[in-house]
């Protein structure tokens, strides 16, 4: 199967890890961050495809994405599918 979004996503993950940041620098760059017990709290998760998730928000039922950062593992951004 060929994912026409490898190379992008492969890119975002090396550039994204080597940036790496603490919750603080991740809060003022993006706004509300989770962690993965906040994250499991707010959302379900359907899918992962680095650095990207697709999730479900439990309080209304909204599909979107969220980025993440593997370590510490961080998760940002909630856009509406």
């Amino acid at each position: 199967m060929n994912d026409e979004t490898e190379q992008f996503r492969r890119a975002e993950v090396a550039r994204i890890n080597a940036e790496a940041a603490e919750r603080t620098a991740l809060e003022v760059r993006h706004g509300q961050v989770w962690n993965t017990a906040q994250l499991q709290a707010d959302f379900i998760a359907e899918s992962f495809a680095a650095p990207f998730i697709i999730v479900r928000r439990k309080s209304d039922g909204q599909r979107g994405t969220l980025t993440f950062q593997h370590s510490p593992r961080f998760y940002w951004g909630f856009e509406v599918l």
